[in-house]
């Protein structure tokens, strides 16, 4: 079997290795470099902390194999408990956590509710005082992202796959082709993963789809060594914004836009308001830090229903994308689902791509929203 895959990030090199592993003749298309995009800027978070059955799971599928590649080339699953909570007064999204316990528990996750006494002994490099409600979660880690796509990039080439760097690829309206400015080359199935460019690229080959990327904002800061190694993964829902330990100290990051990016004229750089109320909270959240290393953006994909679009679009053709700013978190297994849907499997028919016309509206909704 010959496949195309459209795109370079984790969840298309994860794919291409997947599939190379069975046999398939890959080619992997990037039209920049490996990790390049939404990737390469992801938040490196990694948790299984899902209340629907097929993302609970899909996310344990998920760090179980970060688990497995741990350890080769420069990757590495850092073991981090990952905290989200509500503060005091906020009566819907504490109401919302209380709810999704229960509910990731009998999804087989192991999460529990906890207080701020319990939280002030386990993790005191945080300020805890304004916390109402909130939960903790074990099955977790970070990373950073480029590790896993390079590894997985790699592995994927030794199993056989081929991956051609710097080239913009084209998906034939009426075959499984790919066109380049170089050639046009046919094969038995087509996966495009391709991030934010997915809905155009699908658009041009004649198949509308519910997509639009939005921005979302992050930076890295100096942080104590010693109380990093206290300082958990770490989400205020009432605020809106998340925080983990970063080989730089930590990293923070919300800044989430609610309106539609334009996929290739987008602005890279974090905006000034967004680093000085970031620094702002991590002041009242951890007290002393250092001065700002990184600030940036990088896109996200939301669908009308929060939920990614995975599998056949039609004969030969394959989606994966959508994933509302979980996708790095969850590529391992999304990707081998994919890989799956194009060898003639459906593991989750939940996500079938087909269940949207193309054309709907819908608004933009922060993927990590307690709601």
């Amino acid at each position: 079997m010959k496949v195309a895959i459209v795109g370079g990030g984790a969840v298309g090199v994860t794919a291409a290795y997947d599939l190379a592993e069975r046999g398939a003749e890959v080619v992997l298309y990037e039209k920049g470099e490996i990790a390049g995009g939404s990737t390469g800027r992801a938040a490196g978070v990694l948790y299984d902390a899902f209340a629907a059955p097929e993302d609970a799971r899909v996310g344990d599928r998920a760090i179980e194999r970060f688990r497995e590649f741990s350890g080769e080339g420069d990757f590495e699953f850092r073991e981090t408990p990952y905290v989200w909570f509500a503060r005091e007064g906020d009566e819907k999204r504490g109401r919302a956590i209380r709810e999704q316990v229960p509910r990731m528990q009998d999804a087989g996750r192991d999460v529990s509710l906890t207080d701020p006494a319990e939280l002030r002994e386990r993790f005191p490099a945080v300020n805890w005082d304004d916390v109402g409600v909130a939960a903790v979660a074990e099955n977790t880690g970070c990373t950073i992202p480029a590790t896993y796509a390079d590894l997985l990039a790699a592995k994927a080439s030794d199993a056989g796959a081929e991956l051609r760097t710097g080239v913009e690829a084209r998906v034939d309206a009426e075959d499984t082709r790919v066109e380049t400015d170089a050639a046009t080359e046919s094969f038995d199935a087509i996966l495009v993963a391709a991030g934010a460019h997915t809905k155009r690229l699908l658009a041009e080959a004649g198949i509308p789809v519910p997509l639009k990327p939005y921005r979302v904002q992050a930076l890295t800061a100096g942080f104590d060594a010693d109380r990093r190694e206290a300082l958990p993964m770490a989400y205020d829902a009432t605020a809106g914004y998340y925080l983990r330990p970063h080989p730089d100290g930590l990293l923070a990051g919300d800044g989430t836009e609610e309106v539609e990016s334009d996929p290739d004229d987008w602005e890279r750089d974090a905006d000034r308001d967004f680093c000085e109320v970031t620094r702002e909270r991590l002041g009242h959240r951890l007290g002393e830090f250092g001065a700002t290393r990184e600030a940036w953006a990088g896109l996200c994909v939301a669908t009308p229903d929060r939920d990614p679009l995975l599998g056949r679009l039609r004969e030969g053709l394959f989606v994966a994308a959508g994933w509302q700013g979980h996708g790095f978190m969850r590529a391992p297994a999304l990707a081998e689902a994919a890989a799956e849907c194009v060898v003639g499997e459906n593991p989750l028919p939940e996500f079938d791509p087909t269940r949207f016309e193309g054309d709907e509206e819908f608004d933009i909704v922060e993927g990590m929203a307690v709601e």
